[in-house]
């Protein structure tokens, strides 16, 4: 028992020692245990547990796994780990476990910490200064809306089971499989990683315009417009890059410095916090002395003045002040002023007039500003002429950017993220799947309490111009949210300071490890080295590629332009949280089983409705180029990723679809518009299990282009039980050819104990549902003529009656190997079409599909018909071009007339050996060597009697048929194929020619020759001992069937004029003849049929399925 559970930990170690970056859930049912079978028994001797012996290789016993599965774990060490292993030699021997810790320290201050942050303290006044209340109260309320039904998806899945390293990765892949759970993986990590530049620019902003404005790089001090804006910038990006660089290498020094700051960073943000909500308080019966100076109704740069007034009484006289000398040119009375200053009054407004002086009415609604607007405040008068461009504008409070509802949106939306830093660390949690869903939810909730109640009671304290102040220029550059604080502003400015540069911290750790986990899991394969990092887990190569593109955030400089960036980027992370818990939900698998219970689909479809609106209202060009980014990740693991199979909801969604789409196809037919070939392939493997012509997966590959089923079907003779091995190796070989071939469809290996069966079996049973084939493209049968026994001229045979029976199409290629790979090109030539009788228009379709593809694409179309004595080959020609315009093919026209010819001897002969040969193999028992001589007997008489119908005066192509230069005798086709044997190679010749003598010449007359009766020469025939030569001679005497010479005559007229016409067309597509209904002329049908095609390099056989496949409407 104990060695069982032993066993199965080696496994479960095992899969994480392989470092394959598949974190495959690695079961521990696994049971690898080796042995004798001795040891076996004495193993489970005295176990009660003999009835199960044979299954205990595979199947371990209960009691010696439930200890595994109580302790089953699957989590990668997490930071606190790494901690201790820096610390701690022995503990890189054996895995640390570190203390658990509850809902409130593992997963509800975190949350807190990540959710409040640099947007609430640096821009939360400013936004509800331009939005108004009620603008900017509805912005919070649809953003945190989002993340509360975004939480309750994200609970359900948390809740279904472990969640690793990872968080919302992890749950995104594993719900919706390797390709979304990539895509949004990357987006989260490139959403993590702009929050720290969001994050650093915040920090930057605070010291270089609160804390330390001197210590600025490039001085902006007097300088306006364009070039004040670019030295701020160029100083948020010194420094940025100076405090990216030393966050950085706090993170690689060791996340413990992070961790032990952690408490640090969020006591002051709940300090800062606090603070503003005492001074609300306050406000209600002390307001803060923070006075505006403005002139007329534009609000004043206060820094420099020393009081807001033109002048001052002082003693017997009066004394301009500061703001008089910025204004004029002198400090005297008499001075030329600037025209605005002259004409307006100056007025001192109480900046934070407190929570009970009705301001708040006067912020309910918006103000939008066009970049370097003036900082105006309503209700007060001004004097200015329109016409007279403004001066001194340095001296005023300007908008520094052009704002908008949808601008704001993007602003706010990231100081609602951070939901996910719960899920992040189920690894460290006590009780996961409870902690996670209360921790989540409480944050969210009292996050969106403070939001809501700071919206209310910014409008309700601070006067409009002060919330428009973004920097607080009119408030001698105070922090505007830090003027309410109680007891100083500078507790705002500190804690704000501390808790950004712990924000930013926290994702400089944070996302170098969702990208490792990432990178483990071998999805996206350049991305496989970022899984490295130093010897105790460290991402170190993570980390700096996590640096890099930080530092692209740093470079853009500007707080507003960075929020929507990463607002995109979680915006789709939350979108498809939510989509991964609806999918799950409708789709009901049996694996979904959440503790968390509060959830429904609909909840998770608005929520990933509000995050799509979200995404477009926030920056339409953001989002797009977002998800252009997700798609493109998406396609590239969809083509070259790792194929991974996870139980996934998409895998669920396509079955699903696929029942759907099945049920209802079997609604009704096809309509001739939407017919296309589907095609089921029949191909034969040789002893190795490979396939014996793969050109034939070119030719589907060039007749599909991609579109429609395809089914490569083949047959193995045996019993599935022995034979089920091969059947694998054969499907293998199968896959490994049509991806070759690039042929996208499905294989199928189908035992039988006979060939014929098998096959039958694939072409009754192939498809499923209204998803079938109804074509069928199979070989010409190849050396039939050579063939030991009759099976595959046998099979071929029943293919084609069964195609027939069940109104499928045919498609039958003769000489295969002839045709061109997917590779090769055709720069000119034709493909020619000889339509013999109507088949429901393959004939045309096939050529119009095949030139869809690069190997055919510049051979043009020729289509020839055959007219009868009595046809009109004008009018013919007429209604086939109009025929051909209507169903908008470009193709030559030809009409070929075929008079009435009597039927030369040599048809006749010819038909006549063919008879012979066909019964005589039939009905002969021979050995092979009998069997050839007795052919070879047969030849020289047949030879004898071609000759002796043939005269030379007759037949001018025959003349001196005896005599030749070196004394050898030419033989028609027919005796070479039988002088050969079984086994030889055929010779290709040219097409016969054919004999003008008549069938009634008086001295060659079939039926004065017929001497003895067809069942005396089997009698003979059946014993060997009793036939001899001259018996099978006379055998020759016989009359042939008229229906046959007929036959054969037409197919030799036919192949004259095919050749004649196409020999140097590319490809000839040719009506294929209806198989013998009776079983005793199937060796006459395949000579036929090689007649038909005698001289053509490559032919193509067609039948129709007896329903129109091409249409002239629209």
């Amino acid at each position: 028992m104990l060695n069982n559970v032993s066993d199965c930990e080696e496994v479960e170690g095992g899969a994480h020692s392989q470092g394959d970056g598949n974190p495959k859930e690695s079961s521990p049912f696994i049971n690898s245990s080796g042995g004798s079978g001795v040891e076996k028994t004495q193993q489970y001797d005295g176990k009660n547990m003999a009835l199960f012996e044979e299954e205990m290789d595979t199947s371990p016993m209960v009691s010696s796994l439930l200890s595994s599965l109580a302790n089953y774990s699957n989590l990668p060490q997490g930071s606190k780990e790494h901690e201790e292993a820096e610390n701690n030699e022995e503990a890189r021997k054996k895995v640390v476990q570190a203390p658990r810790m509850g809902t409130v320290m593992g997963v509800y201050l975190p949350c807190m910490q990540n959710i409040l942050g640099v947007i609430l303290f640096l821009r939360m006044t400013w936004l509800v200064g331009v939005g108004g209340v009620l603008g900017t109260f509805l912005i919070v309320f649809m953003c945190c809306s989002t993340t509360m039904l975004t939480a309750i998806s994200m609970s359900a899945i948390a809740t279904n089971g472990v969640v690793p390293a990872g968080g919302s990765y992890y749950m995104i892949s594993r719900s919706l499989g390797p390709e979304f759970g990539g895509a949004v993986g990357i987006c989260f990590y490139l959403g993590t990683t702009f929050a720290g530049a969001m994050y650093i620019l915040g920090c930057i902003e605070i010291l270089l315009i609160y804390i330390a404005p001197h210590a600025a790089i490039f001085q902006i001090e007097g300088l306006e417009g364009a070039e004040a804006e670019a030295g701020m910038l160029n100083n948020m990006r010194v420094y940025g890059t100076i405090v990216l660089s030393f966050m950085a290498l706090v993170v690689f020094v060791g996340v413990k410095y992070v961790n032990k700051l952690a408490l640090v960073f969020l006591a002051c943000v709940i300090l800062s916090i606090l603070a503003v909500y005492a001074g609300v308080i306050k406000t209600a019966f002390e307001p803060p002395d923070f006075p505006v100076c403005v002139l007329g109704n534009r609000t004043l740069f206060s820094k420099g003045l020393d009081i807001c007034a033109k002048t001052i009484d002082r003693g017997n006289g009066t004394v301009t002040t500061k703001l008089w000398r910025f204004f004029c040119d002198s400090e005297f009375l008499n001075a030329t002023c600037d025209e605005y200053f002259a004409n307006n009054n100056l007025t001192q407004l109480q900046g934070i007039p407190g929570v009970t002086s009705g301001i708040i009415s006067e912020n309910l609604f918006s103000t939008f500003m066009e970049k370097n607007d003036f900082l105006q405040k309503r209700g007060l008068p001004a004097v200015e002429d329109p016409d007279t461009p403004p001066t001194n504008t340095n001296r005023y409070v300007l908008a520094d950017i052009t704002s908008f509802f949808t601008l704001l949106v993007g602003i706010y939306f990231p100081s609602v993220t951070g939901i996910m830093a719960g899920s992040n660390r189920s690894g460290d949690l006590q009780d996961a799947q409870k902690s996670i869903p209360i921790g989540t939810i409480l944050a969210i909730s009292t996050t969106s309490f403070i939001y809501m109640s700071s919206v209310i009671l910014f409008g309700a304290c601070v006067d409009g111009v002060v919330l428009r102040d973004k920097f607080g220029e009119g408030v001698n550059g105070n922090l505007v949210i830090g003027t309410l604080a109680w007891p100083s502003p500078w507790v705002i400015v500190f804690g704000s300071f501390f808790s950004t540069c712990g924000a930013g911290l926290q994702s400089l750790t944070g996302a170098p490890r969702l990208l490792q986990a990432i990178a483990r899991d071998g999805i996206i394969p350049f991305l496989r080295v970022f899984g490295h990092g130093k010897a105790n887990g460290e991402p170190t190569w993570a980390l700096l590629l996590t640096a890099s593109i930080c530092e692209i955030g740093i470079i853009i400089a500007s707080l507003d332009a960075v929020a929507p960036i990463l607002s995109m980027f979680f915006l789709m992370c939350y979108m498809f949280v939510n989509l991964a818990c609806a999918l799950q939900t409708l789709l009901r698998t049996p694996n979904w089983r959440p503790r968390f219970k509060y959830y429904h689909w609909a909840l998770s479809f608005l929520g990933m409705s509000l995050c799509l609106s979200l995404m477009f209202i926030c920056s339409w060009y953001y989002a797009i180029v977002a998800m252009g980014i997700a798609g493109c990740i998406y396609k590239y693991i969809e083509f070259c990723g790792a194929e991974k199979e996870w139980g996934d909801g998409i895998r669920g969604i396509s079955l699903s679809a696929a029942r759907y789409a099945l049920m209802r196809l079997e609604e009704g037919p096809p309509h001739t518009k939407n017919w296309r070939p589907q095609i089921l392939v029949l191909v034969g493997l040789d002893e190795e299990q490979n396939v014996e012509q793969p050109r034939l997966l070119s030719l589907t590959n060039q007749l599909k282009a991609g579109k429609g089923l395809t089914i490569v079907g083949s047959c193995i003779v045996g019993t599935y039980l022995n034979n089920h091995p091969q059947a694998q190796r054969a499907e293998q070989s199968l896959r490994k050819l049509m991806e070759t071939e690039r042929v996208k469809g499905f294989s199928q290996v189908v035992i039988s104990s006979n060939l014929r069966d098998a096959t039958s079996h694939l072409v009754q049973a192939g498809g499923l549902g209204g998803l079938r084939h109804n074509t069928v493209l199979v070989s010409f049968p190849k050396n039939w003529r050579q063939a030991t026994d009759n099976q595959q001229l046998g099979n071929f045979i029943e293919v084609v009656r069964e195609t027939t029976a069940t109104s499928l199409a045919l498609l039958v290629p003769k000489n295969i190997g002839a045709y061109p790979s997917n590779g090769e090109r055709f720069t000119e030539g034709h493909i020619d079409v000889w339509w013999i009788v109507h088949d429901g228009g393959m004939l045309m379709l096939l050529p119009f599909l095949l030139r869809q593809h690069k190997v055919w694409k510049k051979c043009k179309m020729r289509i020839f018909t055959v007219a009868q004595m009595d046809d009109n080959s004008i009018q013919m020609k007429k209604d086939l071009i109009t025929f051909l315009y209507h169903l908008r093919l470009d193709a030559e026209v030809e009409v070929v007339e075929m008079h009435e010819s009597d039927i030369s001897a040599y048809t006749y002969e010819k038909t006549l050996v063919m008879e012979q040969r066909s019964q005589i193999l039939k009905e002969m028992h021979l050995t092979k060597n009998e069997r050839e001589r007795e052919i070879q007997s047969i030849t020289d008489v047949s030879r004898g009697s071609i000759r002796r119908k043939n005269p030379p005066s007759g037949h001018p192509q025959k003349t001196n048929l005896d005599e030749s230069a070196g004394g050898s005798v030419e033989k028609p086709e027919e005796e070479v194929q039988l002088i050969q044997g079984m086994n030889a190679t055929p010779v290709p010749t040219p097409t016969s020619p054919t004999c003008p003598t008549s069938l009634s010449t008086p001295a060659v007359s079939p039926g004065e020759v017929v001497q003895r009766t067809w069942s005396d020469a089997v009698d003979n025939a059946k014993n060997p001992s009793v036939a001899n030569p001259e018996g099978i001679r006379d055998m020759f005497s016989m009359k042939p069937n008229h229906s046959n010479v007929r036959r054969m005559h037409h197919a030799q007229k036919l192949n004259e004029v095919i050749v004649r016409k196409s020999q140097d067309a590319k490809l000839v597509l040719l009506n294929m003849p209806g198989p013998p209904k009776n079983r005793t002329g199937e060796e006459n049908y395949m000579e036929f049929l090689e007649v038909l095609t005698e001289g053509l390099n490559r032919v193509l056989l067609v039948r129709g399925g007896g329903r129109e496949v091409i249409t002239i409407y629209s």
